[in-house]
């Protein structure tokens, strides 16, 4: 992943000690290299101290970002004193991306007229002033806090995850392949509603994915395909035909993927896949998403769009599972699953490619090998789920962790025991409101990014949970 690059903005007051802009500088440089990011920073001599006060030393940074477009991700608004809202609106209207507004405290011992910073305040004047002119910013608790609080650290980090989700994720591109499994109409969604969020459904049919597995005579490409699912999990339990097929179906999409610039997919993962080419596609959608393109099964569109915005929240894969059954007596306790199509990296050990027991069952032995079956790993995860209705995107986000308990040795597929405070007003949220049995998970507590992202700078309607 690139290294994410802040433009550094420092604001004054004229009436305000110089030297607090110059420690400052010195200090959130230090501060954003020990986070591991880089920056760019206004030549000081362009204005007093290097700072933005008046309109005019404003109007010069908006240059300087404009020089240096494409080489930054987000601009961090550092008020070593109280600022001026008017320098920082002409500065950083047009800048285009997020922003993050800091503001140095006061310390009890240096209160007089000559040491005194007074940014408590001049960040809620900055605040105000983007609010009347519809610029978009960021701002954490705790509301004043000095660039080399440790706990500046994770503002940074949390940061960082909101200028790489923004950047991506305000147009991006979901490929459709296949019709909406005919049963699931839970899938549903509107194209163009989607559209109006910037992202982009390309569709195609199932029967141009055969047409291509078909006509694939590329032994080399192909053998070296094999060789990469073979590394990814445990094939040994498939059958050298069935394997081929697999490593064709993978191809093919991996060619889709690359002509089209697709940033995501969901794919028609049944039944014609059992039928006609005698395998479940699980498997290949679980390392798809390992090397960086989020695959939802089931052509559940919407949920392809929400695991390729939580992974770029959490930097993490993620992957999209049914909100399948209860675990014993415990209320906030459930057991989120899917057949087999979860990333190796949120596992808790290399899984294994069988038939699928559904498809076995239905359409006869051997027509399903393609699920990859294990236990997801214990860890806190982020989930998000959306549906469209009425011309626009909705979405559900929250938080839980999956506690590693043990699940029956006979249960098919790949599950996890989901720990969810209030689970049970969660379900009923989902249910009565229209949302589907899938939720996209990705690792770590980033709900606080995700939110932000949603809400924010991308407008989603959103609810927390």
């Amino acid at each position: 992943m690139k290294k994410t690059t802040f433009a550094l903005y420092f604001g004054n007051r004229g009436f305000f000690p110089g030297e607090l802009i110059a420690s400052a500088r010195k200090e959130m440089t230090e501060a954003v290299t020990n986070a591991g990011y880089d920056y760019i920073v206004m030549d000081e001599k362009l204005t007093k101290y290097g700072a933005v006060e008046l309109r005019g030393d404003g109007i010069k940074y908006a240059a300087f970002l404009k020089e240096h477009t494409g080489e930054y991700e987000g601009v961090i608004l550092c008020l070593p004193n109280f600022g001026d809202e008017n320098g920082a609106v002409a500065a950083l209207k047009e800048c285009g991306v997020p922003i993050l507004v800091q503001a140095y405290p006061d310390e009890l011992d240096k209160m007089d007229f000559s040491s005194r910073r007074d940014a408590f305040c001049g960040k809620l004047s900055i605040m105000d002033v983007f609010y009347q002119y519809g610029i978009k910013y960021t701002a954490f608790q705790p509301h004043v806090i000095h660039p080399l609080d440790s706990r500046f650290q994770k503002q940074l980090h949390d940061f960082a995850a909101i200028c790489r989700a923004v950047q991506k994720a305000k147009h991006f591109t979901v490929g459709a392949i296949g019709a909406r499994t005919t049963p699931f109409k839970t899938v549903r969604f509107d194209e163009l509603a989607l559209q109006k969020s910037g992202i982009t459904v390309e569709t195609f049919d199932l029967s141009a994915l055969f047409l291509q597995v078909q006509k694939l005579k590329d032994q080399p490409r192909l053998a070296a395909k094999v060789a990469q699912l073979r590394d990814f999990t445990d094939f040994s339990c498939v059958p050298e035909d069935k394997m081929e097929t697999l490593a064709k179906v993978s191809l093919c999409i991996d060619d889709l993927i690359a002509e089209y610039q697709l940033d995501a997919i969901a794919l028609r993962c049944w039944n014609e896949l059992q039928e006609v080419l005698g395998i479940s596609p699980c498997v290949l959608l679980g390392e798809l998403i390992d090397r960086g393109i989020p695959a939802a099964c089931e052509l559940d569109v919407c949920n392809a769009a929400m695991m390729y915005v939580l992974s770029l929240a959490s930097g993490y894969a993620s992957t999209c599972l049914d909100w399948n059954n209860n675990y014993g007596d415990d209320p906030d306790k459930c057991i989120l699953f899917h057949c087999g199509p979860v990333p190796q990296s949120l596992m808790e050990g290399k899984g294994k490619v069988t038939d699928h027991k559904m498809f076995a069952k239905s359409y006869g032995t051997g027509c399903g090998f393609g699920s990859n079956e294990g236990r997801i790993a214990a860890m806190d995860f982020t989930y998000a789920s959306a549906k469209t209705e009425n011309g626009k995107l909705h979405l559900y986000t929250g938080k839980g962790r999956f506690t590693g308990e043990p699940i029956e040795e006979g249960f098919f597929g790949c599950g996890g025991v989901a720990e969810i405070k209030g689970l049970q007003n969660v379900l009923t949220f989902v249910g009565k409101n229209g949302y589907r049995h899938h939720v996209s998970v990705t690792k770590g507590d980033v709900l606080d990014v995700v939110k932000e992202v949603f809400d924010n700078y991308l407008g989603y309607d959103i609810m927390e949970l």
